[in-house]
């Protein structure tokens, strides 16, 4: 079991429970073996042309509040992992209003793609159905498709959640949070997804057909004037 901390995380392990990328992450001796994906008849099989991506990232304690208990996510919201934003995947969108996915079958992954990057993707069945779902859509094998998903998820940086998460707060300030800790990427390639209930749920990030950072189409994401509130994880005060 090895232990995975870079230098930027280590220097934020006493400040809070929640920032960006995991404070903490040691994957575990045995990885759990994901079932098949394959499409269905209300996910079927689209071989389209692909228009641009969208790099999705998960809030971890938002989720862990609330499908922590599921016995699938106990590698993610239990056992002394500590998340911040997790990898949900990278998306080819289409040209149009429908996408490509599950462009061709595949096999179960190799346990040593999905111990690559279970720090990254908390979830050996999350790692199947993105590579089944998404990857296959792109050109190279599993290791290209997550490795170029792993390339733009390590290179994002994230603003003070801890303190954000203590004021009041809209989705148009937040991307403006985020577009201040990253230069490049500015908060109109952003959207943002909330609960029912305003706390958090996922960022997207918008990018062209050479994975370049773009403005997003209208129509997705919570509105800018949306109020937000973000779970920092445990006892929250």
């Amino acid at each position: 079991m090895r232990s995975i901390l870079t230098g930027a995380v280590a220097a934020m392990l006493l400040a809070g429970p929640a920032f960006g990328q995991a404070q903490s992450c040691s994957a575990p001796a045995k990885i759990q073996r994901p079932r098949p994906d394959l499409p269905t008849t209300a996910e079927p099989q689209r071989v389209l042309p692909i228009g641009g991506y969208t790099l999705a990232l998960t809030w971890s304690p938002g989720f862990c509040r609330a499908n922590g208990g599921k016995r699938e996510n106990r590698f993610q919201c239990g056992g002394g992992q500590r998340f911040g934003f997790t990898l949900h995947g990278l998306w080819p969108d289409g040209v149009g209003k429908s996408w490509p996915q599950y462009c061709t079958t595949t096999g179960i992954l190799p346990d040593a793609v999905i111990r690559a990057n279970l720090c990254a993707t908390p979830s050996a069945q999350l790692l199947q159905h993105e590579w089944a779902k998404h990857g296959t859509c792109m050109p190279g094998n599993a290791s290209d498709y997550f490795g170029k998903a792993r390339r733009l998820y390590d290179a994002l940086r994230y603003p003070d959640m801890h303190a954000l998460s203590r004021r009041p707060l809209t989705v148009g300030q937040f991307k403006a949070q985020m577009a201040a800790a990253n230069p490049g990427i500015p908060a109109s390639a952003m959207r943002v997804t909330l609960t029912r209930q305003n706390w958090l749920d996922e960022v997207w990030f918008c990018l062209d057909t050479s994975l370049r950072y773009t403005r997003c189409k209208p129509g997705a994401g919570a509105p800018d004037t949306a109020l937000v509130k973000i779970w920092r994880g445990g006892a929250q005060r």
